[in-house]
């Protein structure tokens, strides 16, 4: 496995791990009543295609395997850099949608390097590519002199597992589109 940054015609395969990453629950939810999962694909497609964007391919790293597939994906950017790099979601997430988003919680606050979203295909899991690529995006905030942190779902202990075992540790709670989850830190 190779973990390099993302390249735009990655985009694709990047949404699909967004949605990976946040469930079928909060992606329905984006949806409403009068949308489908194939536009909330559309709409991360094209965030992550942007060079401004949260889930832009600018801010993702992706694995890829010997023949070149994408196997994993973790975003990542400066928390100082939220608001500017949401506008984006907000203004397609309302012309793709019709949903106004924007008074959405802060998933993350200006000291720190967000990791936004991970997500490792079934096929590659097992191999321990999750963490390298948390690791290798973590290396980037840290570089920039902040601490990597990231949520994960209450729901999820075997993610969270993973984290701790990687030197992430509990720094409280924050919500996220509606559901509060752990806030967890890694330091070094």
């Amino acid at each position: 496995m190779k973990i390099t940054d993302a390249r735009r015609q990655d985009a694709p395969m990047i949404a699909r791990a967004v949605m990976m990453a946040v469930g079928d629950e909060i992606c329905r939810d984006f949806a409403g009543n009068d949308r489908t999962l194939e536009d909330v694909e559309a709409l991360f497609t094209e965030l992550a295609a942007m060079d401004d964007s949260q889930y832009s391919y600018l801010n993702t790293l992706v694995a890829l395997d010997d023949e070149g597939n994408v196997a994993g994906v973790c975003i990542g950017y400066d928390g100082a850099l939220l608001h500017q790099l949401r506008e984006r979601f907000f203004e397609a997430a309302k012309r793709r949608l019709g949903r106004d988003m924007a008074g959405m919680a802060d998933e993350t606050t200006p000291d720190e390097y967000y990791l936004d979203t991970l997500a490792v295909w079934p096929q590659y899991r097992g191999q321990k590519l999750g963490g390298k690529l948390l690791l290798a995006q973590a290396a980037r905030g840290h570089a920039k002199g902040k601490p990597a942190g990231l949520l994960v779902d209450k729901d999820n202990p075997k993610a969270e597992a993973l984290y701790h075992r990687l030197g992430f540790e509990s720094d409280g709670e924050r919500p996220f589109a509606g559901v509060v989850m752990n806030h967890l830190v890694l330091r070094k």
